[in-house]
């Protein structure tokens, strides 16, 4: 799946296709290096993001949806519904929902749903998160949902365990480690880790910086941590270097009987 925010202010590239023209150019650019699906978002989500209208959310994205959703499977990143029904309408067919609370609506669409953990809201969800156990808390709360949109009559979906969503560095890394047990709950995963600030700390760590790698430089955190999560078991990962990640995703399926090696 490969990122398309059409927003100004999302933590990585923001700003970059709000244009028509250079958002579709870059979902096609997408395409050819292999991305299945284009996650198209008009509200930034990172932390202490600020809220926008729907209307504004709408403009941003149904244009854009329009003109790609001929081309290649479209995802609307959105917790509106107001939104995901515009979305749909405009050829999106699946609604990638960090709120977790769109499934049965998704259902009665007649499109995917991936359904995120999220503690608490963007503008607040990174002040002081705490758990008594973040992996079970967190794999409980998506199996809940997920079985909720089954009964409402959903047949697809994926269970995204939120990285960086109202979680610490620890948090982050106990859900990487326990991608597995995600797995093993039957739900498809769903992984996003692409240039985030977990990133941003490990390299830096790697490094003996003081400060934080910055998004643009975490190409190989992006890819090391989608490739384990491809390992473990993830059915999607969410990226923004959508070449380097299709390389991880060949790698990981590939047999080298295919091309005559031993």
């Amino acid at each position: 799946m490969g990122i398309l925010n059409v927003t100004p202010d999302s933590f990585s590239d923001g700003g970059l296709f709000l244009d028509l023209d250079d958002a579709i150019e870059h979902a096609r650019e997408m395409m050819a290096e292999g991305a299945d699906i284009i996650d198209v978002g008009g509200e930034s989500t990172r932390p202490g993001a600020e809220l926008i209208d729907i209307d504004t959310e709408m403009k941003r994205v149904l244009p854009v949806i329009e003109a790609i959703s001929p081309l290649t499977r479209v995802a609307v990143d959105t917790r509106h519904p107001e939104v995901a029904h515009a979305a749909v309408a405009a050829g999106a067919t699946i609604i990638n929902d960090i709120s977790a609370s769109l499934g049965r609506l998704a259902a009665e669409l007649g499109v995917g749903w991936i359904a995120m953990h999220m503690k608490g809201e963007p503008g607040t969800m990174q002040r002081d998160p705490s758990y008594r156990d973040v992996v079970t808390e967190v794999r409980d709360y998506l199996v809940e949902r997920a079985d909720d949109a089954v009964t409402a009559g959903l047949t697809e979906l994926w269970i995204d365990p939120g990285f960086g969503f109202g979680k610490t560095l620890s948090h982050n890394l106990q859900l990487m480690a326990a991608i597995d047990s995600l797995v093993a709950t039957g739900y498809p995963v769903a992984v996003g880790t692409s240039r985030k600030s977990m990133l941003g700390q490990l390299l830096a760590r790697s490094d003996g910086a003081d400060q934080q790698t910055p998004p643009d430089d975490r190409l190989v955190g992006s890819v090391v941590t989608a490739t384990y999560a491809m390992l473990q078991g993830a059915a999607l990962v969410r990226v923004h270097d959508v070449k380097a990640a299709k390389q991880a995703a060949t790698v990981v399926a590939g047999d080298p009987s295919a091309s005559g090696e031993r």
